[in-house]
């Protein structure tokens, strides 16, 4: 119920001892009438909002409207009726009126306090709207956080444990979430592909040598992107022997997959060759795709490429790449073992036997042999997946490969190629210039991480462990990381032990310790003296460019300390200038605007007086005072009218590009798309005899109209003026992975999961298979006692 001043007049003093709002009481300004109720509010339970206000004749404001949060009538904004969303209004005439007085002062004139609701405790009044708040040093924490490509949920819990706990922060999570959003519109604009595009142009324009094509579809939205930096092109030129490719890792809010071609450098780390963004996973789009990058790497195609299994991947490698070597991840196959044959009831057996066909078969004899007897002996005959592996067995088992160098391209490394590279970086689920933003600081800091390997193998050397010659001789030249490769091989010699040799020939037999049991396998060594040249059946130098420990023994054994300059390879040399290291990458999508610079050269300054002052109390108390000093004589800072938890932003919505709004004009966001497989709620469950699942994306290519894909044209959109030659048409391709087998037939025994799985190794098929590989070498019965039983 409303009451009058005269009313009122009579209780203000015992309602000012208890802080109760009342007629007559007046405030130096209207913020402050605010903040008075806005805390009273508070203490109470009900949120405080502005309803309405008026202006004199002036232009300022005379008469100000506050009323509680809870006012006016329910309104729903649930498109279905049926399911109706929670609603705060509730009909509440509780409220605050007051005007500017010719004083000056701003005197409350109408008050009601009566509520028709339950009020809250403070605890929880607190998430009322508006009680939440981001103060500026919030703000600007959260900004650089997040171009750091630090993770919402980590930036936010950095604010809580700063803070002292969440009763401390007066914000959410999902405060930060709005304002983290909000500073990415400013940075880059409204509109996905636009601002995609608005980015690569202004890169382009700082430098000439930056590439993309963007691909549109009749309606004008982006149906394929791809982009690659100018460090990019020039580490292709040095590294881009053997690429893998991989769509399966990370996509965005619009379900495109992210596809990047990514090698490996001198370290041995994962280094990026450009990437794209793809809207369908077919032979037409991959195509498109393959063909973009091929142009932008001066039509140099790599020696090998390295994918998963898919079919419409094969088609477009083969039309795209037609002399270039296609081999398939042997993890991505190994890994659906579980699901194409945990429904046998001897599963564990036939996993057992399928991983010696794979690891131990040191020749395709050998392979043919162990699979046959696996499909015999198990009745596997019916399996279509392994029909098709058996059948594509060219493309993926490791003693078929032997004919070509993979430069490292190992089980492990594929996780490090894509899980590493991005993690930390970049999200799921964003936006496409959100996506961007965050590739481009991973790709800053694998950047930052190679220039720092560099510096610390030209600053430091690995001591040698032996006396030998061929250590100290690729100590000299390798990099760290690859020497220590090197270095491994060269002291698990100790294992191996000559067998017997016929002229070139040898053979050797190494003791591998799996747990707390132990086998024997032996090994072919190809080595000519007078030549310098030797090989062996481990293939590890063909896969990981790094000489093996049996080729290592047989070479001491017969006093040759030097390795051949033909096995010190270039792209592991520390000695070596390349191209790449001396491009920088882009620059940041945004600049600091000067209001940011000055800034973060305060908040510096600042916390080098903390960082002294802190030490004691009597230096505290002197910094916190003159703070309270400055404070008092600098200008109150301009305030928005509402606080909807603040959220002003620090950058520009203009177009700061240099580049004209009818640049971007016809380029729409692309559509949400669902990826191709089976829908998620099914994922999970697997049956025992399935068929492979036929790609329905790849009609065409099946029924053989492959010319008819690669001859259409593509719509692209390329950027103005640019010296980069982009008429980029047709395209092809589907679901890709990456990876070889690089551990070699030894290093099987060593892989992490079989060591944690020693039990795997005491099946009768590899006792069986070694007592038939010594019988074969002519191994004295005096071994065979040793070998696991």
């Amino acid at each position: 119920m409303e009451k009058s001043i005269e009313e009122f007049e009579e209780i203000q003093e015992d309602n000012l001892l208890d802080d109760e709002p009342m007629i007559g009481m007046s405030f130096n300004s209207e913020i402050e009438m605010y903040n008075y109720y806005r805390e009273y509010g508070k203490r109470k339970g009900f949120p405080v909002m502005r309803r309405s206000s008026s202006k004199g004749i002036d232009g300022m404001i005379r008469h100000v409207s506050y009323v509680c949060g809870r006012s006016g009538a329910t309104r729903s904004k649930s498109s279905n009726p049926l399911r109706p969303q929670p609603n705060a209004k509730i009909g509440c005439n509780a409220k605050l009126g007051g005007g500017l007085e010719e004083d000056g002062k701003w005197r409350i004139r109408v008050l009601n306090i009566e509520h028709n609701h339950t009020l809250l405790t403070p605890t929880k009044s607190k998430f009322f709207r508006c009680n939440r708040s981001l103060s500026s040093y919030a703000k600007k924490k959260l900004n650089v956080n997040d171009r750091a490509g630090i993770r919402l949920s980590q930036n936010y819990q950095s604010l809580v444990i700063e803070a002292g706990g969440h009763e401390n922060v007066t914000f959410t999570e999902r405060d930060c979430r709005n304002h983290i959003q909000k500073e990415r519109l400013l940075r880059l604009g409204d509109g996905d592909a636009a601002a995609l595009q608005n980015y690569f142009m202004r890169v382009q324009s700082e430098d000439n040598r930056f590439f993309f094509s963007m691909q549109v579809d009749d309606e004008g939205r982006l149906k394929n992107v791809f982009w690659a930096e100018p460090r990019n092109r020039e580490a292709y030129k040095e590294f881009g022997d053997v690429v893998t490719f991989d769509t399966t890792y990370l996509t965005n809010k619009y379900d495109m997959p992210f596809a990047p071609f990514v090698g490996v450098n001198h370290h041995g780390h994962s280094i990026l060759f450009g990437c794209g963004l793809i809207s369908h996973e077919d032979v037409e789009t991959f195509t498109w795709l393959f063909r973009t990058w091929l142009a932008c790497m001066s039509n140099s195609a790599p020696i090998g490429i390295i994918t998963d299994q898919d079919k419409a991947m094969k088609i477009a490698i083969a039309a795209v790449f037609p002399n270039t070597r296609h081999r398939w991840c042997l993890w991505h196959i190994l890994k659906k073992i579980p699901d194409k044959l945990g429904g046998y009831k001897q599963y564990r057996d036939i996993s057992d036997m399928l991983h010696c066909a794979v690891y131990d078969s040191q020749s395709p004899a050998k392979f043919e042999e162990i699979w046959h007897r696996m499909i015999v002996e198990y009745d596997l005959g019916g399996n279509d997946w392994l029909h098709g592996l058996y059948n594509e067995r060219h493309h993926w088992v490791p003693c078929y490969l032997k004919d070509s160098f993979w430069a490292g391209m190992s089980t492990t490394q594929r996780s490090e190629s894509m899980n590493a590279f991005f993690d930390g970086y970049v999200n799921s689920k964003t936006a496409l210039k959100q996506f961007v933003e965050q590739y481009s600081n991973a790709l800053k800091s694998k950047v930052q991480k190679e220039v720092e390997e560099d510096a610390r193998c030209l600053s430091q050397q690995m001591p040698c462990v032996t006396s030998y010659e061929m250590e100290k001789q690729v100590r000299d030249v390798y990099t760290i990381l690859k020497f220590q490769e090197f270095q491994k091989e060269l002291t698990a010699k100790m294992y191996c032990e000559y067998v017997n040799s016929m002229g070139c020939e040898h053979i050797v037999r190494e003791d591998v310790k799996i747990g707390e049991f132990k086998k024997r396998i032996f090994f072919e060594v190809h080595f000519e003296k007078d030549k310098g040249e030797i090989s062996c059946s481990c293939s590890m130098f063909q896969f990981r460019g790094i000489m093996c420990r049996h080729a290592i023994y047989i070479m001491i054994r017969n006093d040759s300390e030097v390795l051949s300059e033909k096995y010190i390879l270039r792209r592991w040399r520390k000695d070596v200038w390349r191209c790449h290291s001396r491009v920088k990458t882009s620059h940041e999508l945004h600049g600091c605007t000067d209001e940011q610079k000055r800034y973060e050269k305060m908040c510096v300054r600042f916390a080098e007086v903390a960082n002294v002052a802190a030490r004691n109390v009597e230096s505290s108390n002197l910094v916190l005072n003159w703070i309270e000093d400055v404070r008092r004589d600098l200008p109150e800072p301009i305030q928005c009218e509402g606080n909807n938890a603040g959220f002003s932003g620090q950058g520009s919505c203009s177009n700061s590009m240099g580049i004209s709004t009818n640049a971007t004009e016809g380029v729409r966001d692309p559509e949400v798309r669902r990826r191709k497989g089976r829908p998620p709620c099914q994922r999970k469950k697997s049956t025992r005899s399935t068929k492979p699942k036929k790609n329905s994306t790849r009609s065409d290519a099946e029924d053989g109209h492959v010319d008819n894909i690669l001859s259409s044209q593509v719509s692209v959109v390329t950027p103005q003026g640019s010296n980069i030659a982009t008429t980029l048409l047709n395209v092809g391709g589907s679901d890709i992975h990456t990876n070889v087998y690089p551990y070699g037939t030894t290093n099987y025994y060593n892989h992490p999961q079989l060591q944690q799985h020693p039990q795997l190794v005491q099946h009768g098929h590899f006792q069986q298979l070694l007592f038939q590989q010594a019988n074969e070498y002519g191994v004295n019965s005096e071994f065979q006692h040793d070998f696991g039983k």
